[in-house]
């Protein structure tokens, strides 16, 4: 009994001071003091501020959807939104870039298609006050803030799903092809690093064709094409980036291998990467999720921004955790799909 007076002595104390004009004073007419503070000093950080976007090309559903992302997000922040599309032409992406750091934007986020090509302009754009943030394929040169996949893991991770398919134990040819993007592109590199750090591992494991497709399905499909006519037993194709996996996938198709040859690649997760995945085509998929990606390239803006420390002091970085796509779960909020226009 004792104790079910206390508990009710405590409720109707705690019901009569929240009903005291003491307890009143915690609010104000408008909301709270510190809730207007804070998005007071949001604004002042990121109201009015340019953010511009520089992708190897639009017209894709990775940097589309980057894009769509940012400019959602950054419009509804009160910041301007600014983009250049180069077309995959190098030059031209050269040249958009030179020109977006002489307007001097608050921030500028960058896909490098080397990791040496725009490091130059990129270190200028710091020295003159505006923060740079590379996507997914970092350059030589440590910019503010790096927002992407860890190559490396990503590498990894196929090279040991390929392992368990192909490697000692299982009763496979061992052999693997590898389809590169741009050979001097960090997403290259590092995943390759990466898959020969686990392949070193198994002596089964035969890399038969290690090619750069540079990112074109057309490529992959006639390098594929041969590699399966010259080694017929082939167990895996690892690809670089789904679009151009999928003319891999075609090859394979057509030499009447599917299902024998074990199709992996990595992407960004759109609903193209996940039909591969539920035709067969695509054994298994590694996305790295470009709709995450386009939420964390706005905070790491956000933070760059509030911190108010000159462009170039912080080297933040934000790594995607990379998820495996099989039949059991291509779909859904997993499969990005961009609005139509």
């Amino acid at each position: 009994m004792r104790d079910v007076s206390s508990k009710w002595m405590f409720v109707v104390m705690a019901s009569a001071l929240a009903a005291s004009p003491l307890a009143a004073t915690a609010q104000e007419e408008g909301g709270t003091k510190t809730a207007r503070e804070l998005r007071a000093d949001y604004d002042k950080s990121l109201r009015g501020k340019t953010i511009a976007y520089l992708p190897i090309a639009l017209g894709i559903p990775l940097q589309d959807e980057w894009g769509r992302v940012v400019r959602e997000e950054a419009e509804w922040r009160g910041m301007k939104y600014v983009v250049r599309d180069p077309n995959n032409n190098p030059s031209a992406m050269q040249q958009a870039l030179t020109a977006l750091v002489d307007q001097k934007p608050d921030v500028l986020i960058v896909q490098n298609p080397s990791v040496t090509l725009l490091m130059k302009d990129l270190k200028r754009a710091e020295s003159q006050g505006t923060h740079v943030i590379q996507i997914n394929m970092a350059s030589n040169y440590k910019s503010g803030a790096f927002v992407g996949a860890d190559w490396r893991e990503v590498g990894k991770m196929l090279a040991t799903d390929v392992v368990a398919q192909c490697g000692t134990g299982s009763g496979k040819s061992g052999k693997v092809q590898i389809v590169q993007g741009e050979l001097a592109a960090a997403a290259s590199v590092d995943q390759v690093g990466g898959i020969m750090e686990v392949f070193g591992k198994d002596p089964a494991i035969k890399v038969v064709s290690n090619q750069a497709a540079n990112w074109d399905a057309n490529t992959a499909l006639n390098i594929t094409a041969t590699v399966v006519q010259q080694h017929p037993d082939l167990c895996a194709s690892i690809g670089f980036w789904g679009i151009m996996e999928s003319g891999a996938a075609q090859a394979i198709r057509n030499a009447g291998k599917t299902g024998d040859v074990r199709v992996y690649a990595s992407g960004e997760g759109s609903q193209l990467d996940c039909d591969q995945v539920n035709q067969g085509s695509f054994y298994k998929f590694l996305s790295y999720k470009a709709t995450e990606q386009g939420h964390d390239l706005i905070l790491a803006a956000e933070t760059l921004l509030q911190s108010g420390e000159k462009a170039g002091t912080k080297h933040l970085v934000y790594f995607t955790r990379p998820v495996w796509l099989d039949k059991s779960n291509a779909n859904g909020a997993n499969c990005f799909a961009l609005p139509k226009k």
